[in-house]
């Protein structure tokens, strides 16, 4: 199967199992609202525990736990991103934002409870052995708190009040934190389930996460917010430093372009087995939203 392909058949799978996991909860507005935030997106990350767990022979049916639980706490990133007190959006993938749809208070518990599920699925009996799912709650933990991706967001918002921009050494360390760290652990989760050495996968994905963010700032500068589904151009409105007002719109392109190719080697020991991974990589610097 292409890799366009199969990420289309593996975002339709995550989708119907949140929507399916989050519907048990009933019909109120905070249950709506989670189900409303996870709808849609490229699915990437759960796409990278799929593939992941293919490349290392493990059952789809215990792989799609840990995609769904990578999904549901990108939602609640998001949730929380959007809130006024942090980037102030009105709009996430082409839709009003929870906090516009409802209100602050309800975003702020939307959020909050799909970042709970995405423990309660990682955790899920049907992942396999206790102490696989203790590893990968343990790993999400990390990647997700106050050593990874919230300390990235708090990283950039100290930057925001530092009256100075950042370095590139300082703007690709915050990144590794609240974009790289939830692509890492979700490359890594095929070979946790396996028990077998993630050495390789976080290789490719530190590189792949850069190349993504770095991917993001040249939309932000190149997109139009129909295509992109979100507020384009705020960064440089703000005067904040990105990739490309460090590196220039056509360097940040090549460094883009450099890491993935890292990212395709540091995978040479899976050989053609790896191949979707790779498209993968090449995906994110191409894509247009």
């Amino acid at each position: 199967m292409s890799f366009p392909d199969r990420l289309a058949a593996d975002a339709a799978r995550i989708e119907a199992h949140l929507a399916a996991e989050i519907g048990r909860f009933g019909d109120l507005p905070v249950i709506r609202a989670m189900a409303y935030a996870a709808e849609g997106g490229k699915r990437l990350r759960g796409f990278l525990v799929l593939e992941s767990a293919r490349l290392h022979g493990v059952d789809g049916a215990r792989a799609i736990w840990p995609a769904c639980a990578i999904e549901a706490l990108h939602a609640y990133s998001l949730v929380h991103d959007d809130l006024p007190c942090m980037d102030d959006d009105d709009l996430r993938r082409g839709r009003p934002t929870v906090h516009r749809k409802w209100d602050e208070a309800t975003a702020v518990l939307a959020g909050d409870a799909l970042q709970t599920l995405a423990f309660e699925f990682a955790a899920h009996p049907e992942v396999g052995p206790g102490e696989v799912r203790a590893d990968l709650a343990l790993s999400l933990a990390r990647a997700a708190g106050a050593q990874g991706m919230v300390l990235g967001q708090a990283l950039d918002i100290a930057a925001e009040t530092a009256g100075r921009p950042l370095t590139l050494d300082e703007i690709t360390a915050l990144q590794a934190g609240k974009t790289g760290a939830l692509i890492e652990w979700s490359a890594q989760a095929g070979a946790r389930l396996a028990g077998a050495d993630t050495a390789a996968l976080s290789a490719y994905a530190r590189a792949l996460g850069l190349a993504f963010q770095i991917a993001d700032d040249i939309l932000d500068v190149e997109g139009d917010a129909a295509t992109v589904g979100k507020a384009v151009g705020k960064d440089a409105g703000a005067g904040k430093a990105t990739f490309v007002s460090l590196l220039g719109l056509d360097g940040a392109k090549r460094r883009a372009a450099d890491l993935v190719t890292e990212a395709c080697d540091a995978l040479g020991a899976y050989g053609d087995g790896a191949d979707c991974l790779r498209d993968a990589a090449r995906f994110v610097i191409s894509r247009r939203h």
